[in-house]
C-alpha cells in the first residue's frame, strides 16, 4: 500500500464513518416499511431527479441503479403496489412513461429522516457560509470520485 497522507485518510475514514451511519438509518427505514435496500435507493433518486429538474423514466432510473429493464419494472410495480410512486405517460409522447413519489412517500420519508435531517442542519449551524461552501465543493469532489470509480 502507498503512503497515504494522514490528514487525507483521517478524511476518508470519517466519510466511511458517515457512510456507514446513513446507510444503517437507510436499512432501518426499509425493514419499518417492508422495504428493499433498492427501493430505497429508488426513492431517493426519484427524489434527486425531481429537484433537479430531471424527467425519471424507468430507462432513466435503471441506469441509475444499475438494473435492467425487467428488474426496473418489478422494482416500479412494487413501490406503485405499495403507493410510493406514480407511472404517467408522457403528455408529450404517449409512448414514453414517467416516473413520480407520491406525497404520501415523500410524508413517509419526512416522518423518518426529518429528526436526522433536523440534526444534520443544526450541527451545521456552527460552520460559517464559507466553511459550508467548502464542505459542499468537497463533498461533491468525494462523490465525483466514488462516482468515477478508480481503481475498478
Amino acid at each position: 500500500m502507498e503512503n497515504q497522507d494522514p490528514a487525507g485518510m483521517r478524511l476518508v475514514h470519517l466519510l466511511r464513518g458517515v457512510s456507514v451511519e446513513l446507510t444503517q438509518r437507510a436499512a432501518e427505514f426499509a425493514a419499518a416499511n417492508g422495504l428493499h435496500a433498492t427501493d430505497v435507493r429508488a426513492l431517493i433518486c426519484l427524489l434527486d431527479a425531481d429537484r433537479a429538474g430531471i424527467t425519471a423514466t424507468p430507462g432513466w432510473l435503471g441506469e441509475q441503479l444499475g438494473l435492467n429493464s425487467a428488474s426496473v419494472t418489478a422494482l416500479a410495480d412494487r413501490l406503485e403496489r405499495l403507493g410510493h410512486i406514480r407511472r404517467e405517460r408522457d403528455p408529450a409522447d404517449r409512448r414514453r412513461v414517467l416516473l413520480g413519489v407520491e406525497p404520501a412517500a415523500v410524508e413517509l420519508g419526512w416522518s423518518f429522516f426529518g429528526p436526522l435531517i433536523g440534526s444534520l442542519t443544526g450541527a451545521m449551524a456552527g460552520f460559517s457560509p464559507a466553511e459550508l461552501d467548502t464542505a459542499a465543493r468537497f463533498l461533491t469532489a468525494m462523490r465525483e470520485a466514488v462516482q468515477r470509480r478508480e481503481g475498478s
